[in-house]
Formats: structure tokens, C-alpha cells, sequence
């Protein structure tokens, strides 16, 4: 589950964590201008010591446009994961993420889950984040990851 492209770095990250073995994933991308409110945001923003980007906050695109480029985020990081050697599906979503992660899990019969988003302190402080969530949710071990660098 992520909520922008994959870095190289991601993908690398991502695709080494279980050695030769062969691995699958099964994409999900929520675009992050529809999963958190702008304040939530900013705070992250601030405690990450990223003031610039607090106060560009309400440039976040939202909507029709956050779910275009979130198609073409998902098409980048699908390209990238397939590019990498492994075997890589995905799909956009747009509400009830957490309800289409446990869909997909039962649906391919996932070993395990990873959540590969930004920092989120707030949300993550308060355990309202994706995989403190999904712990409670999907059945399976969820590992969180953080992005290893901007998109």
C-alpha cells in the first residue's frame, strides 16, 4: 500500500527484502491528497522541520487531479517493480482503503503486507495510521516502511 511513486530506492528496498526468493506484489495507491486532512498533513510537515511544505498544504492536489496523477504514480511504481524483476499488479483506490487492503489479501491469499508511505507522526502517535490499522484488520503480518526519499 502507497500513497505516491516509488522511488528507486523503495523499489530496491522493497524487492530485496526476501533475498532470491520470488515475490509478487499486488499494488495498492491511495493518492495522498484524499486520504488526509490538510491539517493532519501540515503538522507532519512541522515536525519533520519542513515549514515550506506546511505552508504549501493547501496546494496538495485533491479530486479529479489527485486521481489522475495517483494513475500515473501507480503506473510508474508498477513499471519500476516489473523492471526490477518481479511480478507487479496494482490498482488506484479511492475510499475504504483499509476495506480494499483486506479484499486483496484474502483475494490473492497475501503472505504479508507492506505499508511504504512518508512519515505521518501525527496519525502514526495515535495509531490511526495505515499499518497500525491494517495490523488490526488483514490477517497477515503488516511490516511499515518508510519512503526512502521525495517523488
Amino acid at each position: 500500500m502507497i500513497e505516491k511513486a516509488l522511488t528507486s530506492a523503495d523499489v530496491e528496498f522493497v524487492t530485496t527484502l526476501h533475498g532470491d526468493e520470488p515475490v509478487s506484489f499486488h499494488v495498492l495507491l491511495q493518492p495522498r491528497g484524499e486520504q488526509a486532512d490538510r491539517l493532519l498533513r501540515a503538522i507532519d510537515d512541522i515536525a519533520l522541520g519542513e515549514l515550506d511544505e506546511a505552508v504549501r498544504e493547501g496546494e496538495t492536489p485533491e479530486g479529479e487531479e489527485a486521481l489522475t496523477m495517483g494513475q500515473r504514480a501507480l503506473e510508474v511504481s508498477l513499471t519500476a517493480l516489473r523492471s526490477a524483476g518481479s511480478e507487479a499488479g496494482g490498482r488506484l483506490i479511492e475510499d475504504h482503503p483499509l476495506d480494499e487492503l483486506k479484499s486483496l489479501v484474502e483475494e490473492v491469499r497475501a503472505d504479508e503486507v507492506i505499508v511504504l508511505t512518508d512519515p505521518h507522526y501525527v496519525e502514526e502517535f495515535f495509531h490511526r495510521d495505515w499499518a497500525s490499522r491494517a495490523r488490526h484488520k488483514v490477517g497477515v503480518p503488516v511490516l511499515k516502511l518508510f519512503s526512502h526519499s521525495k517523488a
